[in-house]
């Protein structure tokens, strides 16, 4: 066994151990399991929330993307969403506070006083989720599998590292991902710093000379193209992830274990300066582009340069940031899954399920939807980002309804919403599965309406319908509510 497996192994351990430990002295409750019981202060939220949108995709997709398409994955330091983030999420808790709301599906049903919409909105949170995790669960298999020097395959990677999530999730819940996002983030940052900084300098001599090379190699690499990955697609990409972001289910989870909603205003203005540990991946991906040339998959540039430049120990050390760096995210998005099945599917189909029952099959749907994201994982073989990319396109289909809920008057009715959600998922499904996009549909149109991202198009269809569907029931209620007067008073 090489060191570097030892180290990996350990940062398992680590990571189970924290997990567990995190449930001393709490009555899991399904307050307790899912919100923590409304109690985390400014550090453990803003490690919840920022730590989330930091995962193998931050390790792993971030540096494929640029070592694969060069200067489109600078829309990845977009941080639109925070602005979103910042105005919506403080009414959301104060809202979800009043009324004892624990899950995003419970906010759309209390808000549009429908238990049927919050079943949807569930199914639409879960399928959205379903990608992410696979996205995880992906990225961990090639980090164990590289770090360990190919001891470790891929898929037994994948089998640990869904097992042992399993476990510290159904104990402990989000106190486990809270303590265990500590570690991650700590060791993400070190591992990233050391690398972003030594990588360049080490190749090239330098940040500038990098970018000089890269460029006289291979011309506009680093800049936007004409067509495809253009600035149209930039534009309606960054609009797509500032909506998707504020939408995921796990980060709404994250939101209500705050102690009041100034935490979440100061989160949200903290946060972008995250966003430069995006950047710094980004130059780990561009300093592989001339290193190790022709890599068949993108996603190994981090660790293919790693090996070629580092010792055992540390391609260790690298290797356990970047299992952390699944394992955290990965147990927030089972627990969100699992409650919004047990809460928001099984608490509708049988209203007369306890909240002991409810907590216990939250707690039995974690393995299930594990095996579920791996059965996929192993089934799905697309670029880490591409499958991100797909997710927000789908789960940004909750924002309409959600954005118009926050006004003092709401001009969507029920109807409304519900058409509008499932026109702009089935949208979504179709042109996914299709691998459709406007380019192939209108490939006469003008370049840089093709550009625009297949997301962005699903959530035009799904505004139209919203408004178009409130608009006639608005007025078939308004008209049947003067009948009725009518009938009343004669």
């Amino acid at each position: 066994m090489n060191v570097s497996l030892l180290i990996i192994l350990a940062f398992l351990f680590l990571s189970i151990y924290i997990g567990i430990r995190a449930k001393k002295g709490k009555e899991m409750n399904l307050d307790q399991w899912a919100v923590g019981g409304r109690g985390f202060g400014t550090i453990f939220v803003f490690l919840l929330m920022a730590g989330e949108n930091f995962t193998t995709y931050t390790f792993l997709g971030g540096s494929g993307g640029a070592y694969g398409l060069g200067g489109p994955m600078i829309y990845v330091f977009s941080s639109l969403c925070y602005i979103v983030m910042y105005w919506f999420f403080p009414p959301i808790w104060k809202y979800a506070k009043k009324n004892n709301i624990l899950t995003q599906s419970d906010f759309f049903a209390s808000k549009y006083k429908s238990t049927k919409l919050g079943v949807l909105t569930a199914v639409v949170g879960i399928i959205s989720l379903i990608p992410y995790l696979v996205l995880q669960f992906k990225g961990l298999g090639i980090i164990v599998s590289e770090a360990s020097y190919g001891t470790i395959s891929p898929a037994v990677a994948i089998w640990i590292g869904a097992v042992s999530v399993s476990i510290y999730v159904t104990v402990s819940g989000i106190h486990g991902s809270a303590w265990t996002a500590v570690v991650k983030d700590i060791l993400m940052l070190v591992v990233i710093l050391v690398m972003s900084i030594y990588l360049p300098y080490h190749y090239y001599g330098g940040f500038t000379p990098m970018f000089e090379k890269i460029n006289a190699a291979k011309p506009n690499f680093l800049n936007l193209p004409k067509s495809g990955y253009g600035l149209s697609w930039y534009i309606s990409t960054c609009i797509l992830f500032a909506l998707g972001a504020s939408m995921w289910p796990h980060l709404f989870a994250a939101s209500l274990t705050a102690k009041n909603a100034h935490i979440l205003r100061r989160n949200s203005a903290l946060t972008p300066l995250y966003q430069i540990v995006l950047i710094l991946v980004l130059f780990i991906g561009f300093a592989a582009v001339l290193v190790v040339p022709g890599l068949k998959d993108p996603d190994l540039a981090l660790f293919e340069l790693a090996k070629k430049s580092f010792d055992p120990w540390f391609i260790g050390i690298i290797g356990g940031a970047g299992l952390l760096t699944a394992l955290v995210p990965s147990s927030m998005l089972l627990m969100t899954a699992s409650t919004l099945v047990a809460k928001n599917v099984v608490k509708v189909l049988k209203p007369d399920t306890t909240d002991q029952q409810i907590a216990r099959i939250a707690r039995m749907a974690v393995p299930i939807l594990a095996l579920l994201s791996v059965y996929f994982t192993f089934r799905g073989g697309e670029m880490i980002f591409m499958l991100l990319i797909m997710a927000y396109g789908f789960v940004a289909q909750l924002f309409p309804s959600l954005f118009f809920s926050l006004w003092k008057k709401n001009p969507v009715t029920l109807q409304g919403a519900v058409a509008g959600i499932i026109a702009g998922a089935v949208t979504v499904a179709v042109m996914t599965i299709t691998n459709s996009t406007i380019a192939t549909l209108f490939p006469h149109w003008p370049q840089v309406i093709k550009d625009i991202d297949s997301g962005i198009v699903a959530l035009g269809v799904n505004l139209i319908v919203t408004i178009g569907v409130s608009t006639i029931t608005r007025v078939k209620n308004v008209s049947e509510n003067q009948l009725k007067n009518v009938e009343v008073k004669s």
